[in-house]
């Protein structure tokens, strides 16, 4: 078994392609593509009838018309573009525990090869300690190397800020941005974030991976706990009373990002690592008419 296959299974080929990205955004693209444009253009799909001015293609006119009002009118036809997806992949180390990280790249990829089986076109970033080249490739004969990309991503060592540092990963002029991480830097800088993202993107939307340590811990008796990211540590005695109040500031923490999401227009969903990414692509990202 292939690495790329441990993230994605073969069977879920078959799936994926069923699924593309809904959203009520303008589309962005300025190559053709599969999705319907509110620009006018020369597809197959017949909008209206303009009357005719000077300048426009004598081969648009449309006789039957004129037979009939002894005016002419030339037909017009909805464009197709292309959407441009961005997926954003939180890199750093509070991303790293074994089955958090599987599962965010699971997501990764088979977000990202719904959008080139549309024969849109995808880029991929992450926010890295060297300088790191996106990925940028359209249609689905790059599926393939777009698996190979999130496949061979190792586990995550990013000491970085991710919400400080990821707004100079992305391309400018997206129609969908994806972001995918666990949110759980401080909400000044998701503030600052996300008040920017909305210039690059038409339809943000944040995808916050979620264990269960995290959103209840299961820790016991007296231990030390290390912030993988800083390696600040304290000793703690987990006691109802620690356990009530990590529970009060999580919620709270939850509560504040959510309120900032909806400041800045951006679509927000929790996916739980322990639900499985079936559950976030068919149920939840379904439901949310994120996909369709």
């Amino acid at each position: 078994m292939t690495q790329s296959n441990f993230l994605l299974p073969n069977e879920w080929a078959s799936k994926i392609r069923r699924l593309s990205l809904n959203t009520a955004t303008k589309i962005r693209g300025h190559h053709k593509g599969s999705h319907r444009s509110q620009r006018f253009g020369a597809s197959l799909d017949f909008s209206d009838f303009r009357e005719y001015h000077p300048g426009d293609d004598v081969r648009q006119l449309d006789w039957n018309v004129f037979a009939r009002t002894e005016k002419y009118f030339i037909k017009r036809f909805l464009d197709e573009q292309e959407m441009r997806v961005h997926i954003l992949l939180d890199t750093t180390k509070s991303m790293g525990d074994e089955a958090k990280w599987l599962f965010a790249r699971q997501l990764a990829t088979a977000l990202g090869l719904t959008v080139l089986n549309r024969d849109d076109r995808l880029s991929f970033s992450y926010v890295s300690n060297k300088p790191t080249p996106p990925f940028r490739r359209k249609g689905s004969t790059y599926q393939k190397a777009y698996e190979k990309t999130i496949a061979d991503l190792r586990e995550p060592t990013s000491s970085e800020s991710f919400a400080e540092n990821a707004i100079r990963t992305l391309p400018k002029d997206m129609t969908i941005l994806l972001i995918i991480s666990d949110a759980l830097e401080p909400l000044e800088e998701w503030s600052a974030f996300l008040s920017k993202v909305p210039r690059f993107a038409g339809d943000v939307r944040l995808i916050q991976v979620q264990s269960l340590d995290e959103k209840l811990p299961t820790y016991s008796g007296d231990v030390r706990l290390i912030d993988v990211e800083t390696s600040a540590s304290v000793n703690v005695s987990m006691s109802q009373n620690v356990l009530r109040s990590y529970e009060e500031k999580q919620q709270e923490h939850q509560l504040q990002l959510e309120a900032l999401c909806r400041k800045y227009g951006v679509q927000h969903i929790i996916v739980q690592v322990a639900d499985g990414i079936q559950h976030a692509l068919f149920n939840q990202f379904i439901k949310a008419k994120w996909l369709q």
